[in-house]
């Protein structure tokens, strides 16, 4: 004669008193199981992650723009025309001549009439440093 096992008794003839391995709860008294809404915190948590990569990426857009600001000017003023060697510190005014030509010099704007581009200073990195540009 088969014992008959009470209903909220968990028993299988093969695996015998297996409830501890359930993945549900077997027990009246048992915590119910929810399972909780991921899916809320993840749209948070892109949204947030989003926001950070996105301001992340317009301060890298704003430094390479600057640093493409700064070789444009450094390119223009080591192709211009001058018969000095510029010395690290001084400033220096950049100017084109009637025929389109551009040249250094260390004449200020103020001391004469010439179509100036913009005034550099010589740092001892030999970068120029735009003090005052009004080609950009």
């Amino acid at each position: 004669m088969q014992d008959k096992k009470p209903d909220n008794v968990v028993y299988s003839t093969n695996e015998g008193y297996h409830a501890n391995v359930l993945p549900y709860a077997t027990n009246v008294g048992a915590p119910a199981i929810r399972i909780d809404d991921v899916v809320s915190w993840k749209s948070r948590g892109i949204e947030n992650v989003n926001k950070e990569l996105g301001n992340k990426f317009n301060e890298l857009k704003l430094q390479y723009q600057k640093l493409m600001e700064e070789y444009e000017w450094n390119e223009l003023v080591y192709s211009a025309k001058f018969s000095f060697e510029p010395v690290i510190g001084e400033i220096y005014h950049l100017y084109r001549d009637a025929s389109g030509v551009n040249f250094l010099s260390l004449i200020s704007p103020l001391e004469w009439n010439r179509e100036h581009i913009g005034t550099f200073k010589l740092n001892s990195d030999k970068k120029w440093v735009v003090l005052d540009g009004n080609r950009m």
